[in-house]
């Protein structure tokens, strides 16, 4: 089946909006290069740890509103029927691999968590809101971010199923489950090294 040139300028437009990398934008707003400080990641939990409560609450929402406008993109370029919701999971993937290898920062970015929060908002509400309760909840209790990353992880594709999510977009939030799981490798080994960077109480 022949993909129609609105659906790959979405996937395309979607990636060059997840580029957008608001950890760094804020970082260099207070003087700070995100790269070169604490974890090295561009993401809101880095910046928390560097910068405070307020920059990275603009970074997450940021990062989140990429997934979401992504998602978004997917799915009026294919039309608003039922059938044609993977789009919407495909385009959000693509914003999500934009911000983990961004085109505007040598394809250096974050972990993809907030942005793939993102996409859920879009497509699975319900299910946002739940996996954000249970990281904000994990995150309290183990005072580690990539902790209760890998929790929701681990728990967003049986709440898919159980919302109903099949065929081609269960496979793309598979495969964005596989990349953002593979983002967090290095954080996986400092788990079991215990060095893991704590977030603030």
């Amino acid at each position: 089946m022949t993909v129609p040139l609105a659906l790959v300028l979405a996937l395309v437009g979607a990636y060059v909006i997840g580029s957008i990398d608001f950890a760094v934008i804020v970082g260099r707003l207070h003087g700070v290069d995100i790269h070169k400080e604490g974890s090295g990641n561009p993401g809101a939990s880095n910046v928390l740890r560097t910068l405070g409560r307020l920059p990275a609450a603009m970074v997450f929402a940021g990062d989140m509103l990429k997934g979401t406008i992504g998602a978004a993109m997917g799915m009026v370029a294919s039309g608003t029927a039922e059938p044609t919701v993977h789009w919407a999971f495909l385009a959000g993937l693509a914003a999500i691999v934009g911000h983990c290898y961004p085109i505007f920062h040598r394809f250096r970015g974050g972990k993809g968590v907030a942005t793939a929060g993102g996409v859920l908002l879009f497509t699975l509400p319900v299910v946002a809101l739940i996996c954000t309760a249970i990281w904000i909840l994990a995150v309290k209790i183990t005072k580690t971010a990539s902790i209760g990353s890998l929790i929701v992880l681990a728990i967003s594709l049986p709440l898919a199923l159980w919302r109903g999510v099949s065929g081609l977009s269960l496979v793309w939030l598979g495969l964005t489950i596989l990349l953002i799981l593979w983002r967090h490798r290095s954080n996986i080994a400092r788990m079991f090294s215990g060095s893991e960077q704590k977030v603030p109480a």
